[in-house]
């Protein structure tokens, strides 16, 4: 890994953004524009790859299939526009069982792969207008059963950077879905299956804007991956301009006080850099 290409400490990141060719509400350009205006030095474009038609019939979440090519299009125009800003062609990558063709299929031309879990015991489980499978199944049963797929994420044999948001199963639990047990089991086997499988995790700031009031991941199970020597990186989960680069200077210190010593920098020719944190 090459170390210090220009990036210090203070230098602001964000690996984990989204546009409207997916669930985002703006262009490419427009928020890699909106970096450079915050003075980020690094955004990495990380639509949602596309999704089987029966997980996503409309293609309200995820970037048509038509579509691939004209979004790497316009991210390479928008990196060209804005030389001050490193563009990183990136997807956010939902597992699912049986997925591993199509993401490989529909993800050429990236250099950064986002794994992520949103879809357990076949619903979605962080969409706040349908939230049947909390009332069918109780938070109990998708607490674990987002950790089971979120372990066999990390088991795949696909190429994933970095996991996303890893404990996105917490969306809801100041809204009548926590945990009803202790967590540390679940937090113990997360780190110890990021650390077995080589995963990065993200540390997100996606959090601190919805009810969770606070980062993903929580404290408790941040310590663990940084006890367990599991790379990190960060991002905001931008999915409109006025997000990009929200909250990143912030969530190194969170990083740092867990035990992390670097952020690990995805690069644009597929390389990777560190900053460090202290």
């Amino acid at each position: 890994m090459a170390i210090g290409r220009g990036f210090g400490r203070d230098t602001v990141v964000d690996c984990h953004t989204h546009t409207s060719h997916s669930d985002g509400a703006d262009t490419a350009e427009h928020m890699v524009a909106a970096a450079e205006r915050e003075g980020a030095r690094l955004i990495a474009v990380t639509d949602h790859l596309t999704l089987p038609h029966d997980m996503d019939p409309a293609c309200e979440a995820s970037v048509p299939e038509a579509e691939l090519g004209d979004l790497i299009d316009e991210v390479s125009a928008a990196a060209a526009a804005h030389p001050a800003v490193e563009v990183v062609q990136g997807f956010e990558c939902d597992w699912y069982e049986g997925c591993e063709d199509n993401v490989r299929r529909w993800s050429e031309g990236a250099t950064f792969l986002l794994g992520s879990v949103h879809w357990v015991h076949g619903a979605w489980i962080d969409d706040p207008d349908d939230r049947h499978i909390w009332d069918e199944l109780g938070a109990d049963a998708v607490w674990e059963g987002y950790v089971d797929a979120w372990c066999a994420a990390c088991a795949s044999d696909l190429p994933f950077d970095s996991m996303a948001h890893p404990d996105l199963m917490r969306r809801f639990e100041r809204e009548g879905a926590a945990y009803g047990k202790d967590p540390s089991p679940l937090w113990d086997r997360m780190a110890e299956c990021a650390r077995d499988t080589n995963r990065r995790i993200e540390v997100s700031t996606a959090g601190l804007r919805k009810s969770v009031r606070g980062y993903y991941p929580a404290p408790p199970l941040l310590e663990r991956f940084a006890a367990a020597g599991v790379g990190m990186t960060v991002g905001s989960d931008a999915h409109r301009t006025q997000d990009v680069g929200w909250g990143i200077a912030d969530a190194y210190a969170y990083a740092a006080a867990a035990g992390f010593d670097h952020v690990d920098v995805p690069r644009a020719d597929g390389s990777w850099d560190e900053i460090a944190l202290r």
